[in-house]
């Protein structure tokens, strides 16, 4: 009697994890071993990826801002603190986006957090 190689299951489980290995370097794209351990960390470093984004960004808007408000003689601590007590609840994507394509409506929220 011949071995059972486990068929149709295990060569479909081994053809997904091939096709999530599309496009990366050798033998990391065609042999099955190597292809899991490099489709498992890239998995892990998307994840990680999608979270390091959002800091990302928000850096990216507060270094915006700060350069917005330094332009109109006003530091970004104290805008914000500004913007809290005034009751503007502006979120710093939004105060961002304003301060590159609005700067007029940008000055207007400076100015009411003054």
């Amino acid at each position: 009697m011949p071995r059972a190689k486990r068929g149709f299951k295990a060569r479909r489980r081994r053809n997904r994890v091939l096709k999530h290995a599309r496009g990366f370097y050798g033998a990391r794209s065609r042999i099955f071993g190597d292809a899991v351990e490099q489709v498992r960390r890239a998995w892990r470093e998307s994840f990680i990826g999608r979270r390091r984004k959002k800091r990302d960004f928000r850096r990216l808007w507060i270094v915006r801002i700060n350069a917005a408000a330094r332009e109109l003689g006003m530091s970004y601590s104290k805008l914000m603190n500004g913007l809290k007590k005034a009751d503007i609840e502006l979120d710093r994507k939004i105060l961002a986006d304003l301060a590159l394509r609005d700067p007029g409506g940008f000055k207007a929220v400076v100015d009411a957090a003054r």
